[in-house]
């Protein structure tokens, strides 16, 4: 895709789920706004000509210009962890209903001031991993060059974010219930070839995606839509094992109680928004994995 009108019909295309990245990231809209602003000026830069996936890439590049946003608050003093930020949310979000009511209405509803408080009190590059893997389903291999860090070292940063934000309040704790509870119908699908019951439980946009050593062992390195990632599990997992992985529900295939693949989920809005399939033994090793039973 190399046509200027081409790549300007695209943008606005991607334009929606890029402000809702980039507001998740700022907590502002006028800042979501300029961030995928230069999201597209650095699209009309760069040569994408061989870029297979240009939505992926202009998630990677707004997140690292929310990134430098952050970092750039921090470096001048502008975020203080133990400051009012409960306040300074509540500003942002008056400016924001102000600017676009409908649009901040509509962000806002998505994301709820108290997420938001909670955010800010998370590092930028912690933030950075916390929304792309959590929220949207992006891999941590992905991730791991924006912010200079290794595939593990991301997945502690989201972990830790993850654990940082569910211990505020019943609906966290909640929300990790039913992260369980949907992992759980889905394995026990997976095994009684439940198609049906797969396709219901999979976001209509799920991607399974595979690590290297996983695609070694012969697994796809990445499959999208719920009919073809459905047709991947049906009447499979029927060795595997309900675990705990950093403290969130996944399913793991064990030998002699030693993890040797991990199926991570990003549950969102009660539905499996993207799977990734773990079998690197260092970064197995890494992983904080409890093996729960094999039905959960």
């Amino acid at each position: 895709m190399t046509d200027t009108f081409q790549l300007a019909e695209f943008f606005q295309s991607q334009r929606p789920h890029l402000l809702a990245v980039a507001y998740r990231m700022l907590g502002s809209l006028a800042e979501a706004d300029d961030a995928v602003q230069e999201a597209y000026l650095r699209l009309n830069r760069s040569d994408v000509a061989e870029v297979e996936n240009l939505a992926g890439w202009l998630t990677t590049v707004t997140g690292r210009v929310c990134l430098d946003v952050l970092r750039a608050r921090r470096n001048h003093g502008e975020e203080d962890l133990d400051g009012p930020a409960g306040v300074e949310a509540a500003e942002a979000a008056e400016r924001d209903a102000l600017a676009d009511p409908e649009l901040a209405a509509e962000l806002s509803d998505s994301v709820g001031l108290a997420l938001l408080v909670v955010m800010d009190t998370l590092s930028p590059a912690e933030r950075l991993a916390f929304v792309l893997h959590d929220m949207f389903a992006v891999p941590f291999e992905d991730i791991a060059p924006i912010v200079g860090k290794s595939t593990a070292a991301v997945r502690q940063l989201a972990s830790r974010s993850r654990r940082r934000v569910r211990g505020q309040g019943e609906e966290t704790d909640a929300d990790r219930t039913r992260q369980r509870e949907v992992v759980t119908a889905f394995m026990a699908a997976s095994r009684g070839g439940d198609f049906a019951g797969l396709l219901k439980l999979l976001d209509p946009d799920v991607v399974l995606r595979a690590d290297p050593t996983a695609a070694r062992l012969g697994a796809a390195v990445e499959v999208r839509g719920a009919t073809d990632v459905a047709e991947q599990f049906s009447g499979r997992a029927q060795a595997a094992q309900l675990a705990l992985v950093e403290g969130s529900a996944a399913m793991v295939w064990a030998v002699a109680g030693q993890p040797r693949v991990v199926f991570d989920f990003v549950v969102v809005a009660g539905r499996i928004a993207g799977i990734e399939m773990l079998a690197d033994a260092g970064l197995l090793r890494e992983l904080e994995v409890v093996l729960v039973g094999a039905g959960g």
